[in-house]
């Protein structure tokens, strides 16, 4: 279903919003100081080739780690990151959700479009999956809190 999904999905413009990406990508590269920025752009870029069957998840929750991303400088860097290119990148997605919305077949494009728009306003510390993988980490990230709670 996923492939049948991603197919109509890059037919009916999923491959415009992945180019405004790539877009971003390529203009943070050029400035060199926002290449980190422009890392995150692009492979945001391509998870936005082919959305279904995968998803974007925090690192924390998918390692167990704090990183640079997940800590106190990633969140800075999300702050950056809409100022520069998150909001525009939103707008595009919640107005292709909206448009999509409007007829029945197209929800699933319209929730793939408003996923993308949650992770344009702030990818610093995300990383894409398979949604299988995402789901396990969540569980596991799960059982540890409330083994944490448990004492």
């Amino acid at each position: 279903m996923s492939l049948l999904l991603n197919l109509i999905w890059l037919l009916l413009g999923g491959w415009l919003m992945a180019l405004c990406w790539f877009v971003a990508a390529v203009v943070m590269a050029v400035t060199v100081l926002l290449l980190p920025w422009s890392r995150a752009a692009f492979a945001i870029g391509v998870y936005t080739l082919w959305p279904f069957g995968r998803e974007a998840i925090d690192r924390r929750v998918l390692t167990g780690h704090t990183d640079i991303g997940t800590s106190d400088l990633g969140m800075i860097g999300n702050v950056v990151w809409f100022c520069l290119a998150g909001w525009w990148l939103a707008l595009g997605h919640v107005v292709a959700a909206i448009l999509f919305a409007i007829t029945l077949i197209g929800l699933p494009l319209a929730w793939a479009h408003l996923k993308l728009a949650g992770i344009s306003l702030a990818p610093i510390g995300k990383t894409v999956v398979d949604s299988d993988v995402a789901d396990a980490a969540r569980r596991s990230h799960a059982a540890e809190q409330l083994a944490k709670i448990r004492g």
